[in-house]
């Protein structure tokens, strides 16, 4: 399976788990990031936007930026938003159509987003910190593509990976994706055997004890 494939078939919790047991830190983004639609799941590459807010721009040269930035991004990838801004919407019903069209995967904002309703009724995920009618015409301009970003505690490369379930997001480092992985799926394996065994009638410590995992 492809690496995307094999992260859909991962879940956040047994992501984070392995990466602690590598000695991984700050790779789980901030908890106010949630989901337009609590069901959709993101996984895939990410590329990466920041901008910077100044009431003064102009309103043509804040939508030419935008949509040349909706056009930039490379398909088959989730792309993830640091604005530096915390009362505009960084996503909207036109653009999040843009970018399902294109091939995008996903979307992540450390921001608002607006149009809320109809987003949902599409099949694109969405997540964000917050909502909000006000868009960034006139306001907000993208300015660095595919450059390193930090949201929270979390430094964020393009070609870096991302999990994003109803737990929360992980991003994975493409230098630690493939033992990553690997070590997932043999921890959710053991955790199959060990959730068969307890549904058979055996006690979750000596579970525990025999699969030293709980």
């Amino acid at each position: 399976m492809e690496p995307i494939e094999r992260l859909l078939a991962c879940y956040t919790s047994a992501i984070h788990d392995v990466m602690v047991a590598e000695g991984l830190t700050n790779f789980v983004l901030p908890r106010t990031i949630q989901p337009l639609q609590a069901s959709q799941r993101i996984a895939g590459p990410i590329y990466t936007v920041s901008g910077k807010r100044d009431d003064r721009m102009d309103p043509h040269e804040t939508l030419l930026a935008w949509t040349k930035l909706l056009g930039d991004v490379p398909p088959g990838h989730v792309l993830v938003c640091q604005p530096n801004d915390d009362d505009l919407a960084f996503m909207g019903e036109l653009s999040a159509e843009v970018l399902q069209k294109r091939g995008l995967i996903g979307y992540v904002a450390d921001g608002g987003c607006r149009d809320v309703e109809i987003i949902k009724k599409s099949s694109f995920p969405v997540y964000c910190r917050y909502h909000t009618p006000t868009d960034i015409v006139g306001k907000w301009i993208p300015q660095e593509l595919g450059e390193p970003i930090r949201i929270g505690h979390v430094d964020i490369t393009t070609g870096d990976f991302l999990l994003a379930d109803a737990d929360g997001i992980v991003v994975l480092p493409s230098q630690h994706l493939t033992t990553v992985l690997e070590k997932t799926e043999v921890v959710i394996n053991t955790e199959n055997q060990m959730r068969k065994a307890i549904r058979g009638g055996m006690k979750p410590q000596a579970a525990y004890l025999k699969y030293k995992k709980f």
